[in-house]
């Protein structure tokens, strides 16, 4: 005959398990962020090299569309990236974004992002770097 787990030791495992899960979803949602706003940064950046945004700029985000779905499937529409550029475009002067402990994004300049405002932690310690893309 088994014996029945301990109800104390099964919650502080659910607990862990469920505490694990939350960060791991605030870490994915803040790395989609960075990713986009980084994504808009080339193609700003890219579009400032040469010439006007009016047409190129269309010509080059269907292009780009095109080739980022195929390769990586849904999420990548024009009209998703022309928000990923007006997402850079509106937040560029605010680069670093950090996630606090209790999962809500902070710019790194406010005070409860620390003394720095180039040294923001997540809760895993790691510092915030651009994503190279």
């Amino acid at each position: 005959m088994t014996q029945p787990v301990d109800e104390a030791l099964y919650a502080r495992i659910h607990a862990l398990v469920m505490s694990a899960r939350q960060t791991v979803a605030r870490s994915v949602d803040l790395v989609q962020v960075r990713t986009n706003f980084e994504i808009g940064r080339h193609v700003v950046e890219h579009e400032q090299q040469g010439q006007g945004r009016a047409a190129h700029g269309a010509a080059l985000l269907k292009q780009l569309a095109a080739r980022l779905t195929e390769a990586f499937g849904r999420g990548f529409a024009k009209r998703n990236l022309e928000y990923m550029r007006r997402f850079y475009l509106t937040y560029q002067e605010r680069r670093h974004i950090a996630q606090s402990a209790t999962g809500l994004s902070q710019l790194a300049t406010s005070p409860a992002a620390g003394p720095s405002a180039d040294t923001a932690q997540f809760e895993t310690g790691q510092s915030p770097t651009p994503l190279p893309i």
